[in-house]
């Protein structure tokens, strides 16, 4: 299959090196097509992402990102924002596993963040409404919010998952969270053996912290998602470890969430974790099931092990020790 690959900017040149390396000895029916986009393309180009990009995308329909920065001071939106809305990838899931080896203050957290990605405040639509007064409008459609809400319960029957649950703040948003928040009863009834409850955002904020392995699936709309999403991440031991895609109909981009790093970049120090996680999601979601697990429990088994990790975990090896240490376990392993 032929996949996208963005390498973006600081540490995504490092990191993505070690995704190509890995789907080497992985053996995987993966050809990268490379395309530049970002800060550091638009600092040597004038144009945040190479010509016939988008084009690739559509043709090929999957893609991974590495982390990409916002040119300052140009005007230009994130280019995660825009792909997002470009390909229409309404849904971002983020899965969230607590890991041997990673210390937190919680060892047995396991939920997933489904986050709706086309519209709410996201949508971009503000004006000054006089020069001491700016607006930002909360855009929530009902059919957006039936089809992150069903793709949320589609996706807990596909993998055998107890519960979701809805985020909102309908209690003082009655008329944008209110709907969202109608939408998913409704859509619920359509699934009985799957648990469904609902909770306030400010709520949840407070619960996750406290007992995180009360949850599930959470379905949030695109500013709560954004928000637990990070702090989800920061309860399985930070961005470093959380794999990340979003999906539309016809495209699905996988990423790395975390930033640039541009400080560390080209030290040969960055944790590749996260991109190789969500390369793992890849190979799962898209015919290469096996190779996809077996990618996954090598980079946990790696990090439980604590050997050969890189220093955010404690560990003193660089990219590319750690890298070579993955591909010396695959290829232990029966392919």
């Amino acid at each position: 299959m032929d996949v996208v690959l963005i390498r973006g900017d600081g540490i995504g040149k490092e990191i993505c090196e070690s995704v190509i390396r890995v789907s080497e000895a992985l053996n995987c029916n993966v050809s990268f097509l490379e395309c530049e986009a970002g800060s550091e393309y638009y600092e040597k180009s004038g144009k945040l992402m190479e010509d016939g990009l988008l084009e690739k995308i559509q043709d090929c329909g999957l893609a991974l990102k590495g982390p990409t920065a916002t040119p300052i001071g140009t005007g230009f939106r994130s280019i995660n924002v825009y792909l997002r809305q470009r390909f229409n990838t309404y849904a971002n899931v983020r899965p969230l596993r607590s890991m041997k080896g990673v210390k937190t203050r919680f060892e047995d957290v396991d939920l997933v963040v489904i986050r709706e990605n086309s519209e709410d405040l996201y949508k971009g639509v503000e004006y000054m409404y006089d020069e001491n007064t700016a607006h930002g409008i909360k855009i929530i459609t009902r059919e957006a919010s039936e089809r992150i809400i069903r793709f949320a319960f589609d996706y807990a029957r596909k993998n055998g998952r107890k519960k979701v649950t809805c985020v909102h703040k309908a209690n003082i948003m009655k008329l944008t969270d209110g709907l969202f928040l109608d939408v998913f009863k409704k859509v619920s009834s359509e699934y009985p053996e799957i648990e469904s409850d609902s909770v306030i955002i400010d709520a949840l904020c407070m619960k996750l912290v406290s007992d995180p392995c009360a949850f599930d699936v959470l379905v949030a709309p695109n500013l709560y998602g954004d928000i637990i999403s990070d702090l989800c991440a920061g309860l399985v031991g930070g961005l470093g470890f959380a794999p990340s895609v979003n999906i539309g109909d016809e495209v699905k981009i996988y990423e790395a969430v975390h930033g640039s790093a541009p400080d560390i970049a080209g030290k040969d120090i960055a944790n590749p974790s996260a991109i190789l996680m969500s390369f793992a999601d890849l190979l799962k979601d898209n015919g290469e099931k096996k190779k996809g697990e077996l990618l996954r429990k090598v980079i946990e088994d790696m990090i439980a092990e604590g050997k050969c990790v890189t220093a955010d975990i404690g560990g003193t090896a660089s990219t590319s020790a750690f890298t070579d240490a993955l591909i010396e376990r695959i290829r232990h392993e029966d392919l």
